[in-house]
């Protein structure tokens, strides 16, 4: 005679599943991998010369925190990929533009929560430049 020959109600529970999340982690910064080389961005992307006017590019980018694709920021300055990220940073937050491109807001820039990070690498996705170096060493600002 076996176990299960007498009756006995003790039934082995059986598994539950575990929701496992595949998505990928949230960036932690703002900036890590946004430089590259000049064409280093792979086809097709919009790149955009950044070098523009103050009042041309802050007309692009409020249209562009709302367009279904990013962009690629083409510059030779560190100031300026600097202003770029903290005037993308406005138009996905609805603030002045404008005035994130002349005095970006490091204090708020390095307080972003990792959502708002995400959001921000989805519009600016990469800074092209022949200065990387250069360009680097100005973002570093949002790292320290």
């Amino acid at each position: 005679m076996t176990h299960d020959d007498h009756g006995d109600d003790h039934r082995t529970p059986t598994a539950e599943p575990v929701l496992v999340s595949l998505s990928a982690p949230a960036r932690r910064s703002l900036v890590a991998g946004l430089v590259r080389p000049t064409g280093g961005t792979p086809d097709p992307v919009e790149r955009v010369d950044v070098d523009i006017p103050d009042p041309d590019l802050a007309a692009y980018l409020a249209g562009i925190a709302h367009a279904d694709h990013g962009f690629v920021a083409v510059t030779t300055s560190g100031p300026r990929a600097l202003a770029v990220v903290a005037a993308t940073v406005a138009a996905l937050c609805g603030e002045d533009i404008p005035n994130a491109l002349t005095t970006p807001d490091l204090t708020f820039l390095k307080s972003l929560k990792p959502a708002a990070i995400e959001a921000t690498r989805n519009v600016l996705l990469a800074i092209e430049t022949p200065a990387e170096q250069q360009v680097r060493e100005a973002l570093q600002v949002l790292d320290a």
